[in-house]
């Protein structure tokens, strides 16, 4: 499985690399795309956009991208992955509705991989968040995210994915980011409130409680090769699909 990196000189782009070179899921690297591209300093071709890869063999003749780099970098991408025929994994976070846009036509052409988070754990926590919401329809729930202080997003991904699946099962719910003033939080309100501090890798907290008891779901990451990992999973999954828009859940699925 040879990898096209996209955001090669990234925190991230680093430990997929370091994860392929440690034999992970006996992938390759075929090459890196990275505005940084002056700067990866190895025998791997890096170019500084998808249009250059147009002209790299090593980078055409890759079997997935994946993507840690910025939403900004997804059109360009999504062109690229269509005219290769190139399954991709799009890791990031914070697309603009145009781009989610842009992300499901190109699901029409190619395998897509998009998800919020890349760790089996949080699909999991996911799973465990709807049911629980689903089983105590009449409670409140707060969820608290914390990341890093470098984290450009704000609530995280990860934190609207909750959000999103809990309105599944509670369509009347709503989220309110953070909370201010002095109103009295509705039975519909999904507080969702955000921590940038320090060096902290990722935690998703679900706080789901009613007049009587408290349930409270918690996923941490510990390392970010956590996510690396996933994505290589995920390229590995996309392999094996035909075109169409996948997630986190359907590979946990399988």
């Amino acid at each position: 499985m040879k990898i096209l990196l996209s955001g090669y000189c990234g925190h991230m782009g680093k430990e997929v690399r370091e994860l392929i070179r440690a034999g992970c899921r006996g992938a390759e690297l075929a090459g890196g795309v990275d505005v940084a591209a002056d700067s990866a300093g190895d025998a791997v071709p890096c170019v500084t956009s998808f249009r250059a890869a147009m002209d790299v063999p090593a980078c055409r003749e890759a079997d997935c991208i994946i993507d840690f780099s910025h939403h900004s970098c997804t059109q360009d991408l999504l062109t690229f992955a269509v005219e290769m025929g190139m399954p991709a994994v799009l890791a990031t976070t914070g697309h603009t509705e145009e781009e989610k846009a842009a992300i499901r036509k190109a699901a029409g052409r190619v395998p897509v991989f998009f998800s919020a988070n890349m760790s089996c754990g949080i699909a999991l926590l996911v799973e465990l968040a709807k049911k629980t919401a689903q089983t105590f329809p009449e409670a409140e729930i707060e969820i608290v995210e914390v990341h890093h202080d470098r984290k450009l997003d704000a609530p995280s991904g990860t934190a609207r994915m909750l959000v999103e699946a809990i309105r599944e099962v509670r369509p009347e719910a709503y989220p309110v980011m953070g909370r201010s003033g002095q109103a009295k939080r509705t039975p519909e309100e999904i507080g969702v409130h955000s921590l940038r501090i320090g060096n902290v890798v990722g935690e998703h907290e679900v706080i789901v409680a009613t007049q009587t008891q408290t349930i409270t779901l918690k996923h941490q990451a510990h390392s970010r090769a956590l996510f690396a990992e996933g994505a290589l999973a995920a390229a590995e999954f996309l392999l094996r699909q035909g075109p169409g828009l996948y997630t986190m859940a359907d590979m946990v699925k399988l």
